[in-house]
């Protein structure tokens, strides 16, 4: 669970963050195996990447790219007989089967759908910089009780020591369905923000989910307003940035929803920011663009314009989620400490 706030920042223009939860199939495995949701996730592979990148080059946007440390990696195997020992198994109430029971192996070079080592260098050479950030390492569930400590810090420890070997510092987190959960250990594996839920579903969290789903699907018929917000520092240390809004896909129900709702709805909160000096985070999985794709990708494309017009108003700042709080308002983990964490932390490859 989450800690009190303990502070908040002002904000001297209006902040627009976009941040990416980069899971290709891990954020659905659990729940429907690898089945349902891979063409969407070769389409990720093949083409939704690559057009997101020139999407943000075009028009100079720094995003947040949560990814999910497996895809950190370009070859997998099994050790000792078992698939990722190094990784505490969770516990969760949906699944039976072991957490890596769908996970392949093999190389990235074969399509996996599980690995994507290549995906995460293209956004790394981008020409204009992204924050990478962390989305745990297979898709665990921090906020449920079926998560332990234990298995938390297998998964964060995974994350940094991969990540390290790229040469990325992970200060950022994402946590897999939004539920926020171990907040002591990010702290020690030197994170210093992570994105909360939005406003309206933290007063939603205790509505059966189909109501809360209906809830979502009537904001975005209806284009209201998103919130807006300020960090917040947290009595645990660690920054929390709201989320705003998801760019919803365009997959079951929400199919019949037009782009341009879910447009117009985040002009809203972009004019929200500007007005209140506020943040204004827009959150979207790659794999959702994947479906009627160019509908989507030309929703993105509307959203960007007006968001830079603003920008060259000098009425709204676009920054990453690590770039928000002023440097020296974050107080971080020393890198000795961190460095031990990864040392000790074992094999994940």
């Amino acid at each position: 669970m989450s800690t009190p706030p303990q502070s908040k920042i002002n904000l001297n223009r209006g902040v627009f963050t976009i941040s990416l939860d980069f899971e290709m199939i891990w954020g659905t495995q659990d729940l429907f195996g690898p089945e349902r949701f891979r063409r969407a996730c070769e389409i990720e592979r093949a083409c939704v990447i690559d057009r997101l990148l020139a999407l943000l080059v075009e028009y100079e946007l720094p995003a947040t790219w949560f990814v999910v440390g497996h895809l950190l990696l370009d070859h997998c195997c099994a050790g000792s007989g078992m698939k990722h020992p190094e990784i505490v198994r969770p516990s969760h109430s949906w699944t039976s089967k072991d957490w890596f029971e769908h996970d392949p192996g093999g190389c990235e070079q074969d399509g996996s759908l599980f690995l994507g080592r290549s995906l995460v260098e293209k956004i790394l050479r981008c020409p204009v910089p992204q924050e990478i950030g962390c989305h745990s390492f297979s898709h665990v569930v921090f906020g449920d009780p079926g998560c332990s400590r234990a298995t938390a810090v297998s998964e964060v420890a995974a994350c940094v020591r991969l990540a390290s070997a790229m040469g990325i510092i992970l200060r950022s987190f994402a946590f897999p369905r939004n539920k926020v959960g171990h907040l002591d250990v990010l702290r020690e594996y030197g994170f210093a923000y992570y994105r909360g839920p939005e406003p309206e579903a933290r007063i939603l969290r205790s509505w059966p989910d189909g109501a809360r789903r209906l809830a979502n699907l009537l904001r975005v018929i209806a284009a209201s307003e998103p919130p807006v917000s300020l960090p917040q520092k947290m009595d645990c240390g660690l920054w929390m940035v709201p989320g705003s809004m998801v760019y919803l896909p365009m997959h079951g129900l929400r199919r019949y929803i037009p782009v341009r709702r879910r447009v117009k709805r985040t002009i809203k909160g972009l004019d929200a920011a500007v007005r209140h000096k506020r943040s204004f985070h827009l959150w979207l999985h790659p794999t959702n663009l994947a479906d009627q794709m160019e509908r989507m990708f030309d929703g993105l494309r509307s959203v960007a314009e007006y968001a830079c017009l603003l920008r060259e108003q000098s009425k709204l700042d676009i920054l990453p989620m690590g770039s928000i709080v002023p440097a020296q308002l974050v107080t971080l983990e020393p890198l000795t400490r961190i460095g031990r964490h990864v040392a000790d932390s074992k094999t994940v490859a």
